[in-house]
Formats: structure tokens, sequence, C-alpha cells
């Protein structure tokens, strides 16, 4: 699929363009399909960083992907299966597979304004695998001006629940939290991890858990929310247990899913990517409440990320609407579900700020001065940068430095500010 901009010259009618493709030119904003690279976007942060002095802020980005096939080589060395690990590489020829993995993920790097994320690692010089991922993160951190960066995967986030191989994704989830713990978390202070969790093999999430769960920055679990497997289920109750004795929050993060059957209705991404992101942290949440989770495990705090924000109040609202009906299907709620929802943590990213009224009201729904964390999700086409959340104007300063980093410090248990390891905003012309 080639982009839109390049079936438009440059000579076409103004009267061609929409009255919103009109008001972008007016402002500078790129037209529709006209690329930008990932270096060109960091640049535009630094500058943000540094005329709003970011520099003075704590901030933590909760949410920064990894792609798996930057350091695959390096991460089959850590399979703890020889079979597995002969079988992935001459499958793959050396590069990146894995059986069963959702097709049409690659649709998300065509058509639209951001180039495709595998050019910014490929513009990477130098070694490869956990040096030059090392080297990635460390220059986007730079650009950014963030102290802390929240590593999570990518791949892998399409491959669990939706796999047919359970075994082989948890033999993968093993290996990756080997391979974060020794070679990148080990390395580098800055850089934190929620550890993935192979949720379709409950007793593998346990043993990552207590394998893991005292290494160097690691602030928590995180568990895909595109599956089917019920969270609230039996077998997850010792992993549930093991997560909130060790003090760490568990994450639901949220993705896509184009086979299931409800999103095969849709026939663009745009309409599976509104909703699907959205849809399945609501299912995660609502299960949650629901089935009084909160009441067994009061002291396991839960982080849904990358689904935006304006499903909250939405669920709040129809979750108190039906439980005050049929409070005997929740007999173990002792609150109402909007008051769980909201002492849940929320990242902000891809944040719904077309309407600042409503997002307004958002805020003051789920208490975001307290539960919100920014995230940027770099480096995917949708990231949110820090002025994201700084440039808002109905927030006041202090408002503004818990949801960039104060709130994440105190989730992930993070050193205050004179503790942050040196950092240094990038300044360069």
């Amino acid at each position: 699929m080639g982009r839109l901009g390049s079936q438009v010259s440059a000579g076409d009618d103004q009267a061609a363009m929409s009255a919103g493709e009109r008001a972008q030119r007016a402002r500078g904003a790129p037209a529709r399909g006209e690329d930008l690279g990932h270096r060109e976007l960091l640049e535009h942060a630094r500058r943000q960083a540094a005329e709003r002095g970011f520099d003075r802020l704590l901030i933590v980005d909760s949410d920064f992907h990894q792609m798996e096939n930057d350091f695959w080589p390096e991460l089959l060395d850590y399979l703890e299966s020889d079979v597995l690990r002969d079988m992935f590489l001459a499958a793959g020829r050396g590069g990146y597979w894995v059986p069963g993995e959702i097709a049409s993920g690659g649709i998300q790097q065509v058509s639209g304004r951001i180039g495709p994320q595998t050019a910014w690692s490929e513009s990477m010089t130098g070694e490869h695998g956990s040096a030059r991922e090392l080297a990635r993160i460390r220059e986007t951190m730079e650009m950014m001006a963030s102290d802390y960066v929240s590593l999570f995967p990518t791949h892998f986030l399409t491959l669990s629940g939706t796999s047919p191989f359970q075994h082989m994704e948890a033999a993968l989830a093993r290996a990756y939290a080997r391979w974060m713990t020794e070679r990148v978390l080990a390395e580098e202070p800055r850089i934190i991890s929620m550890l993935y969790l192979p949720f379709g093999d409950p007793e593998a999430c346990l043993r990552i858990v207590e394998d893991f769960g005292d290494r160097q920055g690691v602030v928590g679990f995180m568990v895909t929310s595109t599956r089917s497997d019920a969270t609230h289920a039996k077998p997850y109750m010792r992993l549930y247990r093991a997560i909130e004795e060790r003090g760490l929050p568990l994450g639901f993060h949220s993705g896509f899913n184009f086979h299931e059957r409800s999103m095969q209705q849709f026939n663009k991404f745009l309409s599976v990517h509104s909703l699907g992101f959205a849809y399945y942290n609501m299912v995660q949440a609502t299960n949650w409440v629901v089935n009084g989770l909160p009441e067994i495990f009061p002291k396991l705090k839960l982080l849904f990320i990358e689904s935006g924000l304006a499903w909250v109040p939405f669920l709040m609202q129809r979750l108190d609407h039906g439980y005050m009906m049929r409070t005997s299907e929740a007999p173990l709620l002792t609150r109402l579900p909007s008051e769980y929802l909201r002492e849940f943590y929320y990242t902000s990213q891809p944040m719904e700020a077309h309407d600042l009224d409503a997002l307004r009201f958002t805020f003051k729904s789920i208490g975001a001065e307290t539960q919100l964390l920014w995230a940027s999700d770099w480096p995917h086409w949708d990231w949110d940068p820090p002025r994201k959340i700084w440039d808002l104007p109905f927030l006041d300063e202090p408002a503004k430095r818990r949801i960039l980093g104060e709130n994440a410090r105190e989730l992930f248990g993070l050193p205050d500010r004179t503790a942050v390891p040196e950092r240094r905003v990038a300044t360069r012309a």
C-alpha cells in the first residue's frame, strides 16, 4: 500500500484538500502522507524539551517499545531449549520468525504521517543486539528529556493470547526476561521494565515472577490484553498473589486483533485501532472489577497501558448503572465499580485531545493528578511527546509534574528526583 501523499502532486489545487488539511498546512503541520522520519520527530521533541525547561522535571516514559527482530539472534541465545532455538533459527533463516503471530501488524507502518518504525532501528550504526538497543534508547531519552523509560516488547504483544503454540510463547517470554535483565536492565539504571508474562501458561508466569521479580530494573509485570483467557480464572490466583506480595504493579497492555469475529466487520485499520485498543482493556478492567479481584488482592495495583482514556468514564457509568440493578452478580464488591476503576492507574497514550472539554472531564473522572502516567509509545506512528501533557491548559504545574513523572515514580518505586542518575537534555542545534 503506497502512501496517500505520493498520489498528490505539489501543484494540486487547494480545493482538492479537505478543510482539515488546509488548516494543517496553515499551521505548518505535514500534509497527509508526507513522511516524517523518526530523527526529525525527535528533533522536534528536543526543541520542545528545551523551550519548556524539561531538564528541571522528573520525566518517566511509561510505555517505550522495542522491536524484537533488532536483537533476535541474541535473544535466542537465552532460550533454554536447544530444539526451539534451532527451529527458530532455521525457519527464520537467521531473521525474526514466530509461528502463529497475528498477521496485519505491518499495516500500522503504511499510510501514516510517520515513516516505518523499522527505519529508526535501521538508521542506527555500530554494533547489533543489546549494544545497539542501548544506544538507541539512550539517544531517544536524551532527545525527549526522559529520566526513565519503561520498556515493552512489540511483536510478543501480538503473540500472547492468540498463538496456538503456548509452549513456544512461554519459552520466548522466559528468554526475553533473561535477556532483558542481564543485557539491558543491568547495564542501564535509567531503563526499567514490566516484564512480559506468557499468560497462556499460568505456571510459567508464576516462575517468571519468582525468578525475576527482584532483579534490577524490574518494576512490575505485564499481560497482553488482546486475549480470550479469562483473567479472573482460578489458575491465575497464585500469580496475582505473588505479584502483590512483592509490592509490584500488574499492567494490561492493549492492542488490536483483525481476526476476532467482531473486528472482522471492519475494513479499515482506523476502525480496528480506534475501538480495539480501548475494547480489550475494557474487557480486562470489567472482569477484574465485577469478579471482585480488587477485594481479593487489595494491595495489587493495576496499570492499563496504550488504550487512551476516553473509555474509562464510559465504563464507570455503565458498570455503576448495571451494578445497582444486579448487585447479586457481584457479591464481593463493597463499593461501586467506578470507585475501583478510579484507583487503577492509566497511561496517557494515545490521549484523545481533540475536545479539551471532554478531556478535562475525563481527567477529573479518573483522578488524573494521582492516577495518570505519561507514556510516549515510541517509536510507533501515534506516539505522544511529553509536551502533550505539559501544554494542557486546564492543568496546573504541580499536576503536570505528577503526570509526567511523580506518579510513575511512586507506582514503580523509583528514587526521588535528587537520586535520579545524571541525565543530559540534548541541546544541539
